[in-house]
């Protein structure tokens, strides 16, 4: 007679509580796995693609080729329209007889990156790739032997960007 009633001993799981107090860290566990595979997945936080030398706890990069294309005076218009990416000279004298590197990168996806060798033809230099113009691309050209290199951005949805030393002007009268 001290036996209570079969229907008056409840399950734990009958109460909602107990899920709470199961699930939340369950889900915290999972939900943490997953941050730590995203962040594991997306590479390294640096969108630098410069050999980069760190000294004293500084990172310094290599600015000999921009101080060449500043010194040089060159500077470039990109285009890229309807398939065809097209390098033209604004400023200063290329070596015409040589291919030049152009590099397009993704601003955060490496794996979108594009890298092209542009043959001389006609004022420039030209190759037929079809670019994404749905986002921005950081740019680089080159001559291959990397002597000199000129950067700029091109934004999304626009056909034609300027290309520059990333040092400013060399001072008047001087090559400083």
């Amino acid at each position: 007679m001290n036996e209570p009633h079969p229907e008056s001993r409840s399950s734990v799981w009958r109460n909602p509580v107990m899920y709470l107090v199961v699930g939340l860290p369950l889900l915290s566990i999972v939900a943490g796995v997953g941050l730590v595979v995203v962040a594991v997945r997306s590479g390294g936080a640096d969108s630098v693609t410069d050999p980069v030398r760190r000294v004293a706890q500084i990172q310094t990069a290599d600015l000999g080729p921009d101080e060449a294309a500043n010194k040089l005076g060159l500077s470039a218009v990109l285009r890229v329209e309807d398939g065809i990416v097209e390098v033209l000279p604004a400023t200063g004298t290329f070596p015409r007889e040589q291919a030049l590197r152009l590099l397009l990168e993704h601003p955060t996806r490496q794996a979108e990156d594009l890298r092209l060798e542009l043959a001389p033809e006609g004022p420039g230099w030209r190759l037929q790739q079809a670019v994404d113009p749905q986002h921005d691309w950081v740019v680089r050209l080159q001559p291959a032997d990397g002597s000199w290199r000129l950067q700029g951005r091109l934004p999304k949805q626009q056909h034609a960007a300027r290309l520059a030393p990333s040092l400013g002007a060399p001072p008047p009268g001087g090559d400083g």
